[in-house]
């Protein structure tokens, strides 16, 4: 009787084994082509570094001396406006001179130069469609660069297409306001250390070179 269930199932494994080994086979092969097909990309922690490098030794070789050392200090750029209007018709500028605060991967922020009363933000953003890899975020001081671009090249038309908000809507106010007095102190003590350098103090239209 043992004999007899052995050898049936002796058989039963025969015939399972041709049927279940071509099919292993079929699956095995076809995971090897998808590997082949299919680019391998390891992990490089040291990537997103050195891609920060790049971008700021790109940035720096853009904007002017002021410019790079106030990134450098602060982590942000102020850009000059332009327009006669203003940022836009409802931001009450009245010809006031205006400015945009850039920060890496956050809106810009339109101020009054003066009295650093907050206008509007503007939500830009400028994927890395070039990396096959990883984030399609850009490093931070490639998207500082873009902006500064966007805003230098055509500020009219980068206001009119990005998302418009009103103050606060991503940025604490509070927080904006404590960086733009950042700014006036940054600018006093530079102003200070260029002057007893014997350089001077930079001329207005350096500032507003960038725009």
């Amino acid at each position: 009787m043992l004999l007899a269930l052995a050898a049936t199932a002796l058989v039963a494994i025969a015939l399972l084994s041709d049927l279940i080994v071509p099919r292993l086979d079929d699956l095995w092969g076809r995971w090897l082509a998808r590997r082949q097909r299919t680019p391998s990309w390891s992990y490089d922690p040291g990537r997103e570094r050195r891609a920060e490098q790049r971008a700021r030794t790109l940035l720096r070789s853009c904007v002017n001396d002021e410019e790079w050392a106030m990134y450098r200090d602060l982590g942000f750029l102020r850009v000059w406006g332009t327009l006669a209007d203003g940022p836009d018709d409802a931001g009450g500028t009245g010809g006031a001179p205006y400015a945009y605060l850039i920060y890496p991967h956050r809106p810009i922020v339109a101020y009054l130069a003066q009295t650093h009363r907050l206008l509007n933000e503007y939500c830009v953003t400028f994927p890395d469609e070039t990396r096959p890899y990883g984030s399609s975020r850009l490093p931070d001081s490639d998207d500082v660069l873009a902006k500064w671009m966007a805003l230098t090249g055509d500020e009219r038309r980068l206001i009119s297409t990005a998302n418009m908000h009103l103050p606060g809507r991503q940025l604490d106010p509070a927080q904006i306001r404590r960086d733009l007095w950042r700014l006036s102190q940054w600018e006093r003590t530079r102003m200070r250390q260029l002057s007893d350098g014997g350089q001077g103090p930079p001329p207005a239209g350096d500032r507003k070179s960038a725009a």
